[in-house]
């Protein structure tokens, strides 16, 4: 008899893969030890993923599942720029916090197989970002914000949200900070991003 795959299991797998994903990363990441903490054998681990990169990518698909919706929530809206801008960097920042080695990955696997991102912009909830688009040149125009491409900006607001996270240990060197100091940076740029921004694109 074909054996079934059981969805309970399954996210069983994904949290206990969530979990060591997040304390060792990628590469210091053992099948045996996520198939341990999942409490299964590693046959059956690999019934389900037949490999670690096949497992990091369903933990992330799940991952992206979760945050796309909001981040693409915030974008459509009806609020503000300003508005916007606010609540891009909190829930990013709070999400990611949540799930430190997604930006990591996703460079990784970019420069590894820079194919990746078709699978994700299949997912129906990939950003969009053409009311945001029609909106910035709109408040441009109405002498709101500074001139500035949606383009620029949005790349603008990525970059200011993702290096902290990506470069977390060279930038507890510099700043000689412990890790928990440095958690405490994080939740400060919440504020520190948005008002950087903010302060750059409005006019006085």
């Amino acid at each position: 008899m074909k054996k079934t795959k059981d969805e309970n299991k399954e996210k069983q797998i994904l949290d206990a893969a969530k979990s060591i994903f997040q304390s060792k990363g990628m590469d210091g990441a053992r099948m045996q030890e996520i198939a341990d903490k999942a409490g299964i054998n590693k046959a059956m681990l690999h019934y389900y993923y037949r490999s670690k990169q096949l497992l990091f990518e369903a933990v992330f698909k799940n991952a992206f599942s979760l945050l796309a919706p909001q981040l693409n929530a915030v974008l459509n809206d009806d609020a503000s720029i300003e508005s916007k801008v606010r609540n891009f960097t909190s829930n990013y920042i709070s999400f990611i916090a949540e799930h430190p080695y997604l930006p990591n990955f996703i460079i990784q696997e970019l420069n590894r197989n820079p194919e990746f991102i078709i699978k994700l912009k299949d997912n129906p909830n990939f950003l969009n970002l053409d009311k945001f688009k029609v909106q910035v040149e709109n408040e441009v125009e109405k002498g709101i914000i500074k001139p500035i491409s949606t383009e620029q900006l949005f790349i603008n607001i990525m970059a200011l949200n993702i290096f902290p996270f990506v470069a977390k240990p060279l930038l507890m060197a510099f700043t000689n900070t412990d890790d928990d100091a440095y958690k405490q940076l994080i939740e400060d740029r919440k504020t520190e991003v948005a008002d950087f921004i903010i302060n750059s694109i409005k006019l006085k």
